[in-house]
């Protein structure tokens, strides 16, 4: 059964640093491109960071470069995003996905709030 189980959201204050985790099970994870994408209230779930399956290829967000970095550990089936200098507007549902040509999977997503 396949399954992306995301952790380490929370409530944090602005500046703060959070990291996020999502842990896969079910399927071979070391061929998948992993992904990070938040959804904010009334807004479409957008993409955070990529990671491809060798970890050689990255991308990010416009809206994160330089503060978020996404990795993976293909020994423990997990990626990870260290969320650093984190601001207001960064408060969304964070999910992970899982992505190759046959097959495209979703976390339940994990909440990130970023608040006084």
């Amino acid at each position: 059964q396949v399954q992306l189980v995301e952790s380490g959201g929370g409530l944090v204050q602005p500046g703060g640093s959070l990291t996020l985790s999502c842990v896969a099970t079910g399927f071979t994870f070391s061929t998948y491109t992993m992904s990070w994408y938040c959804q904010a209230p009334g807004k479409e779930r957008e993409l955070v960071a990529s990671i491809a399956a060798t970890g050689r290829i990255i991308n990010y967000a416009a809206f994160v470069k330089g503060r978020f970095t996404i990795s993976r550990d293909n020994a423990k089936n997990t990626v990870f995003l260290q969320m650093n200098s984190l601001k207001p507007e960064d408060t969304a549902v964070y999910y992970c996905r899982a992505l190759q040509r046959t097959g495209d999977y979703w976390g339940q997503g994990t909440q990130v709030t970023v608040s006084l």
